[in-house]
Order: C-alpha cells, then sequence, then structure tokens
C-alpha cells in the first residue's frame, strides 16, 4: 500500500501498544500506547508524520500544513474587515470564521490577528464596541472602514472567494469521513486512559479489535 504504517508498521505499533501497557499501566512507557515509540508516538500512524497524523494525508491537514501561509500582504487585513462589516466580532470569532471558512484547513494564529485588529483600529477603520456581556473586545467596521472595502471591492471578492474555496475543498475530500471515523476511535482510547482502564485485557481486547478491522480493509 501507499502508506507502510497503515498496515505492518500499524499492526505492529498496536502490538507493541498491547505488550507495553501491562508493564507501564496506561500505557506512557517508551512503547505504551502513548509513548514516543507507540502509535500515538513520533514513529507510530497517528504521529506528526504518520498517516492519520496532522501532517499526514488522512490526517488534519489533508497531507497540508494546516497553519500554512494563506494570505499574501494585506490581505489578511482585508478579510478581517470584510468579516466586521458583515458584523461586530471579537477576536477569537474572528479566527474560527476564517478556519469555518477554509474547512478546518487553515486558522491564523492570534499573533497576526490582534496586531491587525489593532492596526485597523488607529487608522479608524474598525472601532471597539461595548460588550457587558465579555470581557472581550468586539470590534466593527467603521463608515471609513466599509469605504475602503467598497474601493477594493474586486480584491476582497478574490480573497475570500479563495478562502471559500479552500473551504469547499476541504469539505469534499474523501478523506474527511476517514479523518473522522480515525478521530472517533482516536477519542475513545483517550476516554479510556482518562478512565484509567487502558491496561491488561482491555487493552488486548483494543488490540485485537483493531488487528481484524486492518485485515478487513486490506481484504477490501
Amino acid at each position: 500500500m501507499t502508506h507502510g504504517c497503515y498496515d505492518d508498521d500499524m499492526r505492529r505499533a498496536w502490538r507493541r501498544a498491547g505488550r507495553a501497557a501491562g508493564r507501564w499501566g496506561a500505557g506512557f512507557g517508551p512503547e505504551g500506547v502513548f509513548g514516543p515509540d507507540g502509535p500515538f508516538g513520533p514513529k507510530g500512524p497517528f504521529g506528526p508524520k504518520g498517516p492519520f497524523g496532522p501532517g499526514g494525508p488522512f490526517g488534519n491537514g489533508g497531507g497540508r500544513a494546516r497553519r500554512g501561509r494563506m494570505f499574501g500582504q494585506g490581505e489578511l487585513r482585508l478579510a478581517l474587515l470584510k468579516l466586521l462589516a458583515d458584523q461586530p466580532r471579537h477576536g477569537y470569532e474572528l479566527i474560527k470564521a476564517i478556519e469555518e471558512l477554509t474547512g478546518g484547513e487553515y486558522a491564523p494564529s492570534p499573533g497576526a490577528v490582534y496586531p491587525t485588529l489593532q492596526l485597523l483600529a488607529d487608522e479608524g477603520a474598525i472601532t471597539e464596541q461595548a460588550d457587558d456581556d465579555s470581557p472581550r473586545k468586539a470590534f466593527a467596521a467603521t463608515e471609513q472602514g466599509r469605504a475602503e472595502l467598497a474601493e477594493k471591492a474586486e480584491e476582497v471578492e478574490a480573497v475570500m472567494s479563495r478562502l471559500g474555496a479552500v473551504g469547499e475543498d476541504r469539505r469534499s475530500s474523501p478523506n474527511l469521513q476517514i479523518h473522522r471515523a480515525m478521530e472517533n476511535l482516536r477519542n475513545s482510547l483517550r476516554a479510556h486512559r482518562h478512565r484509567g482502564t487502558l491496561a491488561g485485557e482491555t487493552v488486548e481486547q483494543i488490540v485485537d479489535l483493531i488487528d481484524e478491522l486492518a485485515k478487513r480493509i486490506e481484504r477490501l
């Protein structure tokens, strides 16, 4: 198969996890489920570079860096201004709005968003709004900001359309359903870990289930 970790390496990782769990309780040892050599470690299928890790083809970024460069010079500024012209928002809400537009592919960092908001406020393009229900600052576009958007309408449309296209591509990806299923598996294992039940016979049963599932997938 294209990704070796997905079959033989994946099964070997889970078997190591099952053996290690008996020695390390919840599986945090060097070869445990959550250890550096386990399936969720750097070398495992769910690790940073594994097929189901953040940088893998079935991970959060679909093989692309989730927080890679998305905006050209000045484009984040226009995107934030457009979103604030649509409705007042807090900084965190702006981050989530862009993340939603891109289907989870990209979320700008607070270190990029908040200085840009301050710049827009200093220029008079946005203004802070009082919000008695929240300690966070909410901003809204001013008439000056709306005039700038109208003047740069084509550029604004291009930026927002590109963000939307990224989201459409992300949501239509066949990998998304596989990623969701793998997240369910990950969350189930984490629940066992938090309950302290990821050990002994339970781990053996989990490993057997995953081994059987891997075999069934290979036969498809």
